[in-house]
């Protein structure tokens, strides 16, 4: 079983439940830069208690393995849970989009695109070079960096810069997005 149709099945799923979602991490930074290979699948997910224990509730058990418990854990500390598609062994995070603003605003921006010949929701280049560089920041990763450069090389041109600034000084990101901007051979 492929990528494209574990998203097709995640994502009806989550639409049954009547739950918004929307693709970031390594998925969204190959979209918009450099394809690299993964085993796991981000989606920030928009839910209610009800929602997420319906969608829970309603996955199949010989499909997927997710904890409810750990799920409602995750909601209420707008953290993450995790799922396995028992047929292939990729790993679905599901991260609780936080109630802050720059959380808030990057979920509203979201965008319908087709990855891998599947309609979906996915996060824009602008929030996920500025989402990549958060996880940079947290844990000192270069993989982060190295996404984010790939991005910019692709997308530099048709970036938002204006909004790139202002949630990149807001969300005190200087040095990382500096790193970033040197790794793709970016001088301003």
């Amino acid at each position: 079983m492929s990528a494209p149709n574990i998203f097709e099945r995640i994502t009806a799923a989550l639409e049954r439940a009547g739950i918004s979602y929307m693709v970031t991490g390594s998925f969204a930074s190959a979209h918009y830069g450099s394809p690299r290979s993964t085993q796991d699948i981000d989606l920030v997910i928009e839910a209610t208690t009800a929602q997420l224990q319906t969608f829970v509730e309603t996955l199949p058990k010989n499909e997927y393995y997710v904890e409810l418990n750990e799920a409602l854990r995750a909601h209420q500390n707008e953290s993450l849970f995790n799922g396995i598609d028992l047929a292939t062994g990729w790993k679905i995070d599901f991260i609780i989009r936080k109630s802050r603003l720059f959380s808030r605003e990057e979920f509203r921006r979201r965008q319908r695109v087709v990855l891998d010949n599947v309609n979906l929701y996915m996060t824009t280049a602008e929030d996920a070079i500025i989402s990549k560089l958060e996880w940079a920041r947290l844990g000192q990763s270069q993989r982060q960096i190295h996404d984010v450069a790939a991005i910019m090389r692709v997308q530099w041109d048709d970036l938002d810069h204006a909004y790139l600034e202002r949630w990149i000084a807001d969300l005190e990101l200087t040095g990382e997005w500096d790193a970033a901007k040197n790794g793709a051979g970016i001088v301003h």
